[in-house]
Parts: structure tokens; C-alpha cells; sequence
């Protein structure tokens, strides 16, 4: 293993700092049980300021929310304690099940106070009446931890957030870049699906890294809204590229694009437009690119045959990624002048897409919260039945361990790795409990005597590779220094405590298992049925969200799919899933959906084929043939009837959309053929 780095180390070093300072504090003012505040100094820190304040608001709020619910519950039910044992274990499962819909760091504060008021109840229920000292004093230590460590990081040389975020944003706005050059080169696209689906996993984790920014430490948080409208846009280039990049091959495969064609030559112009460095480009450029776009969009007419109509959903959609890329370079140069404390007024209000747009599964987080309860029972249940002295702290453990993990589709094996390194920190913990703490008198001593083990704790979780296995070994040791009396511990209380948070792990792996084994694959199905879900009701018309809402959310469903495609293998009807397809159908839905009130007699023939479309997706992922059939007839009775409209650019932009759709839907179809507009409705 390396040496630390320089940067390694000094997060370490403050760490171990704000413990000690949490520490000195909590036992100078006679808190009971003092290194509850040095393990909450190092579970809220983070190598940056930002995200360890950021943790440390939310860890104060769920930690206040768990001791209300601790001093509302035991008081009421401790006589009955089958009943408190349900009332907790409810609570747990009832806030886990809240933070898994809450997708940014919010959600801390809720699994927080879930898993926290079993924390203070479990081994309060033999002195009720002491209940609310109890829970004050967890609140006051675990407070007390939280300030410590946000006043060291935050003061102490503090690791600004900024170039980190900043460095992911450009990242990938060089990958919407490259995707560019790649799908306008004259041999078309080199790459693979699961290249062009990284650009999604990269906007979700910049979406998700930037919603610490309002507590980081540089100017770079005035910039937040500017950021969210980048992520925006770079979400809006994800269906626009995909589209062009099919549209382009589609022109080839009709031998519409050569290199004397002059749409290759437009090609390269918008190729070294985008390629041009911020601010160097050509002033005005664009308008002349996209004077050359209209002049060789086709005119839309009654006759208007297959490649004309693939000729105006390429124009349409170069249209609009010349207008992305011209906001996408403005969004960034205002980033750049709030980072340096210039951020524009026009910048500071720029509206944007909620945190609650992106995907949620409220069936996993069902399932998550029900395991949750349920371990937490089986625990309460072997506690209450054999009248186990410890027993304590099974529950609490078996809720914690549900919690922590219940983000992954296969929360076993995490929880397994946990198990195993909190066996291997028993030693360290009984050498610390039995052997060296008693034979300490002062606190100089003490803070010399932690320092090897925490020094070296904290240098392995600075590192991800080695953070899984610094996390459990710390909670092994810090948490059996935090729940034992260390005034008082021997060698009985000891073994009692740890075989129960032993079994408290154990529980947990066993009842995740009955429940929330899933797997890849099983996740990967629920994603693209979620997408499906959403497109039948946008066919029907019962939900119609916003165009920058639903490309964020489903870009957002990209991004979860991407690696778990990947674990699932070969699996038939996973590798024939293309969620970006499905993205570009649905905005071209939407768009449709739009243009209500704006096309004339002509609007009729949509309504049936937005209804076969609703059809065509509840019927994922095994469409029936002659469903098939018939939405393919009635999208080309649309398009007929479309063509037929009078001219202007609402019927222009829906022909590109339901250019688009055809396309899409059916890749491998007979070129479409014009001819007289069906007047009976296709049913």
C-alpha cells in the first residue's frame, strides 16, 4: 500500500483534531458518554469543507427529529414492550423508506433520525423516567461532534469543493465534445452505446455533487443555479446527438450523404464551430449556420417522400444542439466569472430542474423499509424472549446496517464486508476497553494512546479504495467506545455487547437476503418499465411533465441503467433495451402533445396514434404484433395528414417529431410512402 499523500494526511490529521477537541470538550462539561461526540467527528467528515458541512447540518437535524420521536415513543409505551418494539421499528422503516425518494444529501436527515432514535431508545428502555436526559445528552454529544468537525475543516486550511466540481463539469462538457465530433465525422460514430450512456452517468453525479454547493467555502456556491441549467442543457444534448447520430445514418443507409453532399459540408462547419475553444469561435457564426440549415431543410408538402422527412428531423434537431452548445458556453462563462466573484446578475436566477425531477422507485423503497422492520422485530423479539442483558444492541446495529446500505440493488455483500471488519476491530476494541483505557489518567495520555489507531482509520478513509474497509473498522471500535461505559467495562460486558452487534449484523444480512435480493438485472427491468410507464401516460395525456423535467429524469434512468447493463450480462431482452430511444421517442411525444390547438383539421390524426403509442408501451417489453401493425399505419396516416397541413412551423416541427418517432420505432420499416390521407381513423 502507498504512503499518504500530503493530502491524505492532513485529513487525517483533522480529523483526529476535531475528535480529540470533541472529546476534551464533551468530558470537560461531564457529558455521560463522551465518545459519542469523537465518533460523530468523524463519520460527518469529508476530505471537502462543503460536503462535511453539508453532512453536518442534516446529521443535526435527523439526530433532533430521532431524540423527539425517542422521548414521544418510550414514555407511552414502555410498559408494553412488544408495542414500543413495532413503534420503532415503524419509525426506522417509515424514514428509510422517505430518504430512499429523497435522492440528494437531504435524505441524510431522515435516515438519520430513523435509525438514531433506535439508537438512544434500545438501550434506554430499562430507566424510562431517564428518557429525556438520555436522548438530550446523544443530542449534546453528537452536536457537540458535529460542530468540532465543521469548525477543523472548515478553518483549518479547508479543501475548497470547487476544483473537484469543476473539473467533473468540464469533463463532461468535453465528452458532450467529443460526441459531437464523433457523430458529425464523415465516417459517422466509432463508439459504443455504453460510451455514449457515460455521458448520462456523468451529468447524474454532477447533479448530485453539486448539491453540496451552497455550503462549500469558495464563490463557486453563488453559482448553483448556473450549474443546475449546465446540467440541464448537457441533459438536453443526450437525445439531441443520439437523434442526429441515427438521422445521419439513416441518410446514409438511403445514400443521401456523401462527400460531395452538402450536408457534409454543413456538417464540418457545425463540427469546427463546436471544436472551437470558449470564446474563440467566430463572432456570429451561428446564424450563419443556421441560415445554412434552413436552406437545406426541405419543404414540407403533400409528396414530401421518406428522405425529405428524415432531411427535416436532422435540420430540426441541429437547430436546436447549435442552440444548446451557444447556452451551454454562456452557462459556462458565468460559472467561470462567479468563481472568480463577477457571477452576472441575469445568472443568479436562472431557472431549473427540481431534485425531485429524477427517477424514484417507490416499490424498492417499499421493500428496503420493510426489511428494515422486519430484521429490527426479529432482533427486539430474541432480545425481549430471553432477556438478554445486552441485547440492546442487536436492534440497533441490525437498523443501522438496513439503512446504510439499502441504496444498492444487493445490499448483502456490503453488509457481509462490514460484518467481517467489525470481527476483525474486536481485538483493537478490547485492547482499548479492557487493557489500555483503564490504565489512563489524564487526557494527554488518552489523546496520545488513540492516536496510532485513529491516525491510521483516518488515512484509509480518505482513500475510496480503502474507505470500505476503514468505515467498519472504525464503527467497531468508536462505536464500542460510544455504547459501553468505559468507567465500568469488563470483560462480561464486553463479549455481551459485541456477540450482540455481532448478531445485530447478521440479522440484517439474513433478512435483506429474504427481501431485497435483486440483483442487476432485476433493477435494470424496473428502470426500463418505469421509462415505459411514463410514456404510456404521456401517449394518454394523463400526465404531460416538461420538457426539461422529463429529459432530466429519464436521462437520469440512463444513467442508473448504464452499469447495471453491464453486471447483467447477456441477458436477450436487456441487451435489445435501448433506453436512449426511448428518451428521443418521448420527447418527440411530448412535443407533439404541445402542439395542441396548433395544427388544424390536421390535429386529428394524432390523438390515435398518440393513443397507439400509450398502448404500444404498456405493452413493453412484449408488444403484440398486430399492436404493431397498427401504430405503424397510423403513424404514417399522421404523417400523410401533417404533410398535407397548411405551411408553418408548427407543422414543420411536427413532422420532425413524428419523422423522429417513425425512425425510431421502426428502425428496419418500409420507407414511408405518401399518398392520399386515410379518412377513416385507424383504430
Amino acid at each position: 500500500m502507498k504512503l499518504p499523500t500530503a493530502g491524505e494526511a492532513l485529513f487525517s490529521i483533522k480529523c483526529f483534531a476535531a475528535a480529540m477537541l470533541s472529546l476534551y470538550i464533551s468530558m470537560r462539561i461531564g457529558l455521560p458518554r463522551p465518545f459519542w461526540a469523537m465518533m460523530t467527528s468523524y463519520i460527518v467528515a469529508a476530505p471537502f469543507a462543503g460536503p462535511t458541512r453539508s453532512k453536518a447540518v442534516y446529521r443535526a437535524g435527523g439526530t433532533l427529529l430521532g431524540a423527539i420521536a425517542v422521548i414521544v415513543l418510550v414514555p407511552q409505551l414502555v410498559n408494553a414492550p412488544e408495542l414500543l418494539s413495532l413503534a420503532l421499528a415503524l419509525w426506522i422503516g417509515g424514514c428509510l423508506y422517505v430518504s430512499l425518494l429523497d435522492r440528494t444529501p437531504r435524505s441524510y436527515t431522515l435516515m438519520l433520525a430513523g435509525y438514531t432514535a433506535g439508537l438512544i431508545a434500545f438501550p434506554a428502555v430499562g430507566s424510562p423516567e431517564s428518557i429525556f436526559d438520555i436522548a438530550l445528552a446523544r443530542v449534546e454529544e453528537i452536536t457537540l461532534g458535529i460542530t468540532c468537525a465543521t469548525l477543523v475543516h472548515s478553518l483549518v486550511l479547508p479543501q475548497s469543493f470547487a476544483p473537484v466540481l469543476l473539473a467533473r463539469l468540464d469533463k463532461a462538457l468535453r465528452d458532450a465534445q467529443h460526441w459531437i465530433s464523433d457523430a458529425l465525422a464523415p465516417d459517422g460514430d466509432a463508439r459504443t452505446p455504453q460510451d455514449r450512456r457515460q455521458l448520462a452517468g456523468d451529468i447524474t453525479d454532477l447533479r448530485l455533487m453539486a448539491s453540496h454547493l451552497p455550503f462549500d467555502t469558495s464563490h463557486l456556491r453563488w453559482t448553483a443555479n448556473a450549474i443546475h441549467a449546465l446540467q440541464e442543457r448537457l441533459a438536453t444534448m443526450v437525445p439531441l446527438l443520439s437523434a442526429v447520430e441515427d438521422r445521419l445514418l439513416a441518410l446514409r443507409q438511403l445514400g443521401a450523404l456523401d462527400a460531395s453532399s452538402r450536408w457534409t459540408a454543413l456538417l464540418n462547419d457545425i463540427r469546427q464551430w463546436t471544436g472551437s475553444r470558449r470564446g474563440q469561435a467566430e463572432p456570429g457564426r451561428e446564424l450563419a449556420l443556421r441560415k445554412q440549415i434552413d436552406a437545406l431543410t426541405p419543404q414540407v408538402g403533400r409528396d414530401s417522400s421518406w428522405r425529405e422527412l428524415v432531411e427535416v428531423n436532422l435540420a430540426a434537431r441541429l437547430r436546436s444542439l447549435i442552440d444548446t452548445c451557444i447556452e451551454t458556453q454562456t452557462l459556462r462563462g458565468h460559472i467561470d466569472a462567479g468563481v472568480h466573484g463577477e457571477l452576472p446578475p441575469q445568472a443568479r436566477h436562472v431557472p431549473g430542474v427540481p431534485p425531485r425531477a429524477l427517477h424514484l422507485d417507490h416499490g424498492q423503497a417499499l421493500i428496503s423499509a420493510l426489511a428494515a422492520i422486519i430484521a429490527t422485530l426479529a432482533c427486539c423479539a430474541f432480545w425481549i424472549l430471553t432477556g438478554w442483558p445486552a441485547g440492546a444492541a442487536a436492534p440497533m446495529f441490525a437498523a443501522v446496517m438496513c439503512c446504510l446500505f439499502a441504496t444498492q440493488d444487493n445490499p448483502v455483500p456490503f453488509i457481509k464486508s462490514f460484518l467481517v471488519y467489525i470481527i476483525y476491530s474486536i481485538p483493537l476494541s478490547a485492547l482499548y476497553v479492557l487493557v489500555i483505557l483503564p490504565a489512563l489518567h489524564s487526557f494527554e495520555m488518552l489523546m496520545f494512546a488513540c492516536a496510532p489507531a485513529f491516525l491510521v482509520i483516518g488515512w484509509l478513509m480518505s482513500r475510496p479504495s480503502t474507505f470500505g474497509i476503514a468505515m467498519p473498522l472504525y464503527f467497531g471500535l468508536a462505536g464500542t467506545l460510544s455504547m459501553l461505559d468505559t468507567h465500568n467495562a469488563d470483560l462480561v460486558s464486553f463479549l455481551n455487547f459485541t456477540l450482540a452487534q455481532v448478531a445485530g449484523l447478521i440479522a440484517a444480512a439474513v433478512f435483506t437476503r429474504m427481501f431485497r435480493t435483486f440483483g442487476a438485472s432485476w433493477t435494470a427491468r424496473r428502470l426500463l418499465r418505469a421509462g415505459w410507464s411514463e410514456l404510456a401516460r404521456l401517449g394518454s395525456g394523463e400526465k404531460v411533465p416538461s420538457v426539461p423535467e422529463f429529459s432530466a429524469r429519464m436521462v437520469d434512468r440512463i444513467a442508473l441503467l448504464t452499469p447495471r447493463l453491464t453486471l447483467a450480462g447477456a441477458q436477450q431482452d436487456l441487451k435489445a433495451a435501448d433506453a436512449l430511444v426511448d428518451l428521443r421517442i418521448g420527447l418527440n411525444m411530448a412535443q407533439l402533445q404541445d402542439m395542441r390547438g396548433q395544427l388544424g383539421r390536421s390535429e386529428s390524426s394524432l390523438w390515435p396514434l398518440l393513443e397507439h403509442l400509450s398502448q404500444h408501451f404498456e405493452a413493453r417489453p412484449m408488444p403484440d404484433p398486430a399492436g404493431e401493425a397498427r401504430l405503424l399505419a397510423s403513424l404514417d396516416n399522421a404523417l400523410r395528414s401533417v404533410c398535407a397541413a397548411q405551411a408553418s412551423h408548427a407543422q414543420r416541427e411536427a413532422v420532425a417529431a413524428l419523422a423522429g418517432i417513425r425512425r425510431d420505432l421502426f428502425p428496419g420499416a418500409p420507407g414511408y410512402e405518401p399518398s392520399p390521407i386515410l379518412e377513416k381513423e385507424i383504430r
